[in-house]
């Protein structure tokens, strides 16, 4: 039977229940490598998460969804934009309830079966409280999350409707992971936070398993990191693979986070050991939105042991990713798994990733959950019929300029793409509103742009930037 043991002082404690503190040291505790039940079990099965089962902490009630298993799809068009050899994106979306903490979920609610109990909490921004709510209302259990102020609506209609009880505490998940631990205390309920249940990093690190089986070992696997947990448990799959003999090496780890929010790539810079404080986190990435990352440690020292790197990127380029991820490969991913694309695109631009490389990102859950991107789809909606109106007005402006034109011409630099009597309707509108005048020179009739339309110009532009 696999051993928690303790990161520092290396003191082990039985496995079960899951606890997160050594009792000697305080250090945060994980489940020891059992290296020869690697090399002895014969994996069976198709490739899912339970496939991984005799390599995983023991469990004799299997609760499953369907996880895991998930595609790992060559990202050939978006590979060509970014002007890269081989890009591959494991996309977690496939899962269940549409990321990767369903591999948790599985893992943990099996667990507090095995264990006995009736009720679990956690503390989640959203994807784990979802997973966790699904996994209870099939398995029976009573499910309390405590999610923090500002959290994906998508994600938490997920937890409304499998039934969660749903508690609200703090600005952030920080001061929600501290509710979940005092809950789990003072009522005896299953602590199933991520950051606080060692099996999440065991549960995570299946992912690494399943692209080695895909793939073979990439040179570079791009993570996105709220509290470094994830990181870490790839890392550690990874070097599970290598040591029972299915793969001969290991890929440089690259951890992301957003600009307004990145106390470990912030300490990765400087070369420390432990994550930066943050004073004012902020970005639009809900799911990594974390002041405080607690397994921010391990990430670090999986990033260096790696010889991989950290980045952090501004949200307008996480946004811009989303889009480009959707549009090239059909992929609605979350913003924060999108900010691996945008740290893809810097590293590469730095020389630190060659354009020959193999690289793996992490799509570790759907946009559809994601608040702001749902907000910033409507708005377009509502003024898809406006932009249609606007679209050629703007166009004719836009061109005009740049420089007086007649028809026909116009018509051309237009692309050809309406009647030439469709496009003397809009010159005649803009002329009714000001906007443009003809004149006449050398038997053609030329327009030009007026002061008024240079200004309806600029206020278009203004308008598409906040829409």
């Amino acid at each position: 039977m696999i051993a928690l043991q303790c990161s520092r002082c290396s003191a082990t404690f039985e496995p079960f229940p899951p606890r997160s503190r050594c009792e000697k040291c305080g250090e945060f505790l994980e489940y020891a490598c059992d290296l020869e039940r690697f090399k002895e079990v014969k994996l069976i099965g198709s490739l899912s998460f339970w496939r991984y089962k005799p390599w995983l902490p023991e469990t004799k009630k299997t609760v499953t969804m369907g996880e895991g298993g998930t595609p790992l799809h060559r990202a050939e068009r978006l590979a060509n934009k970014i002007g890269l050899k081989a890009l591959f994106l494991k996309d977690e979306t496939q899962n269940p309830t549409n990321s990767f903490r369903d591999r948790c979920a599985a893992l943990m609610v099996s667990n507090a079966l095995d264990l006995g109990y009736e009720s679990l909490v956690c503390a989640s921004n959203g994807n784990l409280g979802a997973s966790l709510a699904a996994y209870c209302a099939k398995s029976g259990l009573v499910c309390h999350v405590i999610v923090p102020k500002t959290v994906d609506m998508g994600k938490l209609a997920q937890m409304l409707i499998y039934d969660a009880i749903i508690e609200e505490h703090g600005e952030t998940v920080d001061e929600s992971i501290e509710r979940a631990e005092s809950l789990a205390k003072e009522t005896g309920w299953y602590q199933a936070a991520a950051e606080l249940n060692p099996l999440a990093v065991e549960a995570q690190k299946t992912i690494a398993y399943e692209t080695v089986e895909q793939l073979s070992v990439p040179d570079w696997f791009i993570t996105p990191m709220g509290s470094g947990g994830t990181l870490y448990s790839i890392w550690k799959g990874f070097k599970q693979m290598q040591a029972s003999g299915m793969a001969d090496e290991t890929p440089k780890m690259v951890g992301v986070q957003a600009h307004g929010c990145s106390p470990i790539v912030d300490a990765y810079l400087k070369n420390k050991l432990e994550p930066l404080a943050v004073s004012k986190p902020s970005t639009h990435a809900l799911g990594i939105l974390v002041r405080n990352p607690l397994n921010g440690t391990w990430a670090l020292r999986a990033m260096k042991e790696s010889n991989g790197t950290a980045v952090s990127v501004q949200d307008q380029e996480i946004f811009a990713a989303e889009q480009e991820i959707a549009r090239l490969e059909g992929i609605f991913a979350e913003p924060s798994s999108s900010a691996t694309i945008a740290a893809l695109k810097k590293l590469i631009d730095q020389g630190t990733i060659s354009r020959q490389d193999n690289v793996v990102c992490l799509i570790t859950g759907s946009g559809l959950k994601a608040t702001d991107v749902l907000q910033a789809l409507a708005k377009k909606r509502k003024t898809a019929i406006v932009g249609l109106e606007l679209s050629t007005k703007e166009k004719i402006l836009r061109i005009l300029s740049r420089g007086d034109a007649y028809g026909y011409d116009l018509w051309k630099k237009l692309g050809k793409t309406m009647t030439r009597a469709a496009v003397y309707q809009h010159l005649n509108a803009l002329s009714k509103r000001g906007l443009i005048v003809a004149y006449e020179e050398e038997g053609k009739k030329y327009f030009k742009i007026t002061r008024r339309g240079r200004m309806v110009l600029r206020a278009i532009r203004e308008l598409k930037t906040l829409l």
